[in-house]
């Protein structure tokens, strides 16, 4: 699993943008600031196709279900891994995940 930052990318399940924006400055990859938690949760989704006159695209991440290291923290808080999973509020409610599609980097990785 490998660490996610600022620049790694985010989608929903139909492939609009979740906007990441780190809440710490301190600890970088590569000189970008890694996520902590609860970076992921409640952030921007944008350019979701999903929508229609009963359909509602996804506009927001919703609470994290997995993706925090169990060890590893900045500031108390765990980072955020490349296996980080939660729903967005898109429909149909409840089924639509966020996830990372793209870590873009390579350099730094935890095991849980």
């Amino acid at each position: 699993m490998r660490w996610i930052h600022r620049d790694s990318l985010i989608t929903c399940g139909h492939d609009g943008r979740v906007g990441n924006r780190p809440s710490q400055q301190w600890v970088t990859v590569q000189a970008v600031p890694v996520l902590i938690r609860p970076d992921p949760e409640g952030r921007d989704i944008t350019a979701c196709p999903n929508y229609g006159p009963t359909i509602k695209p996804c506009l927001h991440t919703l609470t994290v279900t997995v993706g925090y290291s169990t060890w590893v923290r900045v500031d108390r808080q765990p980072v955020v891994l490349s296996h980080l999973d939660g729903l967005t509020d898109g429909t149909p409610p409840g089924t639509v995940h966020h996830q990372v599609r793209d870590v873009r980097q390579s350099f730094l990785g935890a095991d849980a």
